[in-house]
């Protein structure tokens, strides 16, 4: 008689599933019984295990315990333990709570029962039991507990909500594997215990003598077996617990996972947790810039406070991307004042009070004399005044309309505000003797199809005009890509199109950019202001340009989701080109002519060899400017941008 294979493997599968549901019925019954018998449950299996510890370490003494021991003395005997634990809180905690600091207290409370008891034979108040007995006892009972609280959570944890954690529910119950199996992996693990959002299942280490081992009752997986993982556990999430990983480190573990939708988290460094213990809240995304592939260098101190420290500085625009954080860089240096100009009110309020709160919560701030003042960078007069006023010595000038499309709509604004407001604001600091003159210049002033990099190329060339001057004010200018997080940077409208499950909108998919964070490119700047002597140009290195199309993928991965295209219609992103928007380029430069750039002590910061022009010639566009936006002769400004502009080639049209 044969067995049909099929029908047994089908009989296999039924006896499985009925014994899965009769254990998590049975998990669920324990879950809902009042929190007073669960615990009663416990005391009594405890009392029975003791018990039965008891009996075999007398017996692993003797072979046998008649005659040795009474029933009674056994009881009584096996119950000390027990109310001893229930006197210090053993049992006051939940079962699936357990963690290893318990188990400690337990610990240290047989070592006393061990000496109690071991002084009690000592003095033989307890005929016929063996030194041995205690000591061996207390060791199989430790045992049972932890291995019983252990068994417990482990087992309540799967089954009670097995299915659930297969996929994410309407919670965003995820599962998740923690890299790094050291301290802060465990606290983190500690931190989840609670968590009704995550479901640890793993953790994964570098070290190849932790593979195999478990922490805390979790696994540890070799590092190269991360993305198998990821695909046979179902994690939806990778939590980086090494506070004291390198970008390098983080990148590879990035590549690793780039081409899977996962979220990846990561703890913050070892100087921002300090003394403060790891918890689930300390968890945060994983930065931007480990996704571009950008090393940075640790900023040089020296040049950070040459133009800041006990001196009286101002920053225009000082509510925008750049000139907020230029505020910040600059009141960490400790000015004697610090004046912040800027036109829009609540761009002012916003940087103000933000600097006055952290102000009154650092001492070594509460000497710096913070003051917001309204202002118009066309203005000079009232610049002039202001800065005589505040006896200002460091200028940077990072006021600008820097919106490519909105300034291509708006020329004349835009080459009024950027390139006469930086005349304006360059003469006022002239006449007021101020010591050094910075402008924040952008990568678009390089050979510019738009109005934009065109007005800023005027405003350089402004600059190194004035500098030639016969002044004391040392002015130069520093030339820099787009940054992280800024108002115009496509991070922030990535972030906001996922969050929100729309498409993300990308213009070409050639369309290339270099990218930088907001405060390496604040303290850069500052290092390069620092440099000067007079009328460079200066030339951040912004590494690598990246592909907006690369890095909308990536972003949509690190968020966690696939991208949705013609080979993947089940994706849940899609990636849209809308076309170049008026004046965009496909890609940036940041020097116009490969030969003409020489490198500076520091090594991010390059300095550019550029063709000036007289001061006069400059000075006569300036001066028709006004006149012309009367006529609103956009022909005429497109002319001017071609005579003084190095590969201006935005074909001339009326707007």
């Amino acid at each position: 008689m044969s067995i049909d294979p099929t029908s047994s493997s089908k009989l296999s599968n039924t006896s499985s599933i009925i014994s899965t549901g009769l254990a998590k019925r049975s998990a669920e019954f324990l879950l809902s019984l009042p929190r007073s018998i669960k615990r009663s449950i416990l005391i009594m299996a405890d009392f029975i295990m003791s018990a039965v510890c008891l009996f075999f370490a007398i017996a692993a003494r003797y072979g046998y315990i008649d005659h040795h021991v009474s029933l009674l003395v056994l009881i009584l005997s096996a119950l000390i333990p027990v109310i001893c634990l229930y006197a210090i809180g053993f049992y006051n905690g939940v079962a699936r709570g357990f963690f290893d600091a318990m188990m400690g207290s337990v610990l240290q409370l047989f070592f006393i029962l061990i000496i109690i008891a071991q002084t009690i034979l000592y003095f033989k108040l307890l005929p016929n039991v063996p030194r041995a007995v205690p000591i061996l006892y207390l060791f199989l009972f430790f045992i049972w507990l932890w291995n019983s609280r252990l068994t417990i959570r482990e087992l309540l944890t799967r089954l009670q909500g097995k299915n659930q954690r297969r996929m994410k529910n309407e919670d965003g119950y995820d599962n998740v594997v923690i890299y790094g199996a050291g301290d802060a992996g465990r606290d983190l693990l500690e931190g989840l215990r609670n968590s009704h959002k995550y479901n640890v299942v793993a953790y994964v280490d570098d070290d190849p003598q932790l593979s195999g081992a478990y922490l805390l009752g979790k696994k540890i997986y070799p590092a190269h077996e991360l993305v198998s993982l990821v695909e046979e556990l179902e994690i939806a999430q990778v939590f980086l617990a090494i506070p004291s990983i390198s970008r390098a480190q983080k990148r590879q573990i990035i590549d690793k996972l780039s081409g899977i939708a996962i979220k990846i988290k990561e703890l913050p460094s070892l100087e921002e947790i300090a003394d403060e213990k790891v918890t689930v809240s300390s968890m945060r995304k994983v930065d931007i810039l480990d996704v571009l592939d950008r090393q940075t260098v640790e900023p040089d101190a020296k040049l950070l406070q040459m133009n800041i420290k006990d001196k009286c500085v101002l920053v225009t625009g000082a509510g925008g991307s750049i000139g907020s954080e230029l505020c910040r860089q600059v009141i960490k240096n400790q000015p004697k004042c610090l004046v912040l100009y800027e036109l829009s009110e609540f761009a002012l309020y916003s940087i103000h009070q933000e600097l006055t709160i952290k102000q009154a919560n650092t001492p070594a701030y509460q000497d710096i004399k913070i003051v917001a003042v309204i202002g118009n960078v066309t203005n000079e007069l009232n610049l002039l005044r202001i800065l005589n006023l505040y006896n200002i010595q460091t200028v940077y000038h990072a006021a600008a309309y820097k919106h490519v499309p909105m300034v291509e709509h708006n020329p004349f604004e835009g080459v009024i505000n950027n390139t006469k407001g930086t005349y304006h604001c360059a003469r006022a600091a002239i006449a007021a003797n101020v010591e050094t003159f910075v402008l924040i210049s952008t990568d678009k002033a390089v050979r510019p199809t738009n109005v934009m990099g065109a007005s800023k190329r005027l405003a350089e060339l402004v600059c190194q005009a004035l500098s030639q001057t016969d002044s004391q004010t040392c002015i130069s200018m520093v030339r820099f890509g787009n940054v992280l997080g800024s108002s115009g940077s496509v991070v922030p409208l990535f972030t906001k199109q996922i969050e929100q499950g729309k498409p993300i909108t990308v213009t070409h998919p050639d369309v290339t950019r270099y990218f930088m964070t907001i405060p390496e490119a604040a303290n850069l700047v500052i290092q390069a202001g620092a440099m000067a002597s007079g009328g460079e140009v200066f030339v951040l290195d912004m590494g690598e340009p990246v592909k907006i199309v690369d890095l909308a993928h990536r972003m949509i991965h690190l968020s966690g989701f696939d991208i949705k295209n013609a080979a993947h219609p089940e994706g849940d992103i899609e990636v849209i080109f809308t076309g170049l928007r008026d004046g965009e380029k496909l890609y940036e430069e940041l020097i116009i002519g490969e030969d003409n750039v020489e490198s500076t002590h520091h090594p991010l910061i390059m300095q550019a060899i550029e063709h000036s022009f007289p001061l006069d010639e400059l000075e006569s566009v300036l001066f028709e400017l006004n006149e012309k936006q009367k006529e609103f002769n956009v022909p005429w400004l497109k002319q001017k941008f071609k005579q003084f502009v190095a590969g201006y080639n935005q074909p001339s049209k009326d707007s």
